[in-house]
């Protein structure tokens, strides 16, 4: 597997991981991008985004697009810490991704931004098969892409590898679910 090397042009993002429990079960809160965003129609993510002037740093980023797209207080987040930041071939982005706690898990979706919020069972992402890796070519450079399914959603890319860093990281004992 070739990982991309960071070459200190890629545009920063954050996103946010939020624990919490639905039905005595840790979750994580995943969204379907609507049609009406710019990029990546229709795809799995976290909720997050790129900076915008005002932003204080990445955290208030992902605090602010969460905000934006699912209608996730700030005040309900309490934040665990940040996994490595995942790097993007394609749209050339450096995400760092937040791991958090959610107090309220109380959601309001944004149409022009978000078509269905997804709970993802955390024991999903380690149960057997769950991961599945594919070697793709791109310019002539082999990579590993992961993917993960759950019912009929197929998550894979940047999201993918940020759940599957997850589940190899300190912060996945606090999420409780195995």
């Amino acid at each position: 597997m070739v990982t991309p090397i960071p070459t200190g042009r890629e545009r920063p993002a954050a996103v946010l991981l939020l624990l919490y429990e639905r039905a005595g079960e840790p979750v994580t809160l995943l969204t379907r991008r609507s049609q009406h965003v710019g990029g990546h129609k229709g795809e799995i993510s976290l909720p997050g985004g790129a900076p915008e002037p005002g932003d204080e740093s990445l955290y208030a980023t992902a605090l602010r697009e969460c905000w934006e797209e699912v209608g996730v207080e700030p005040a309900a987040v309490t934040l665990l810490g940040a996994l490595d930041p995942v790097l993007t071939v394609v749209t050339n982005y450096a995400i760092t991704p937040f791991v958090a706690r959610l107090a309220r898990p109380v959601f309001t979706p944004n149409p022009r931004e978000v078509d269905q919020l997804i709970e993802l069972p955390l024991r999903r992402l380690i149960e057997p098969g769950a991961l599945r890796e594919e070697l793709w070519q791109r310019d002539g450079v082999p990579r590993t892409i992961y993917f993960y399914s759950y019912g009929a959603h197929v998550i894979w890319g940047a999201t993918a590898r940020i759940l599957r860093q997850f589940t190899r990281s300190a912060y996945w004992p606090l999420a409780g679910a195995g």
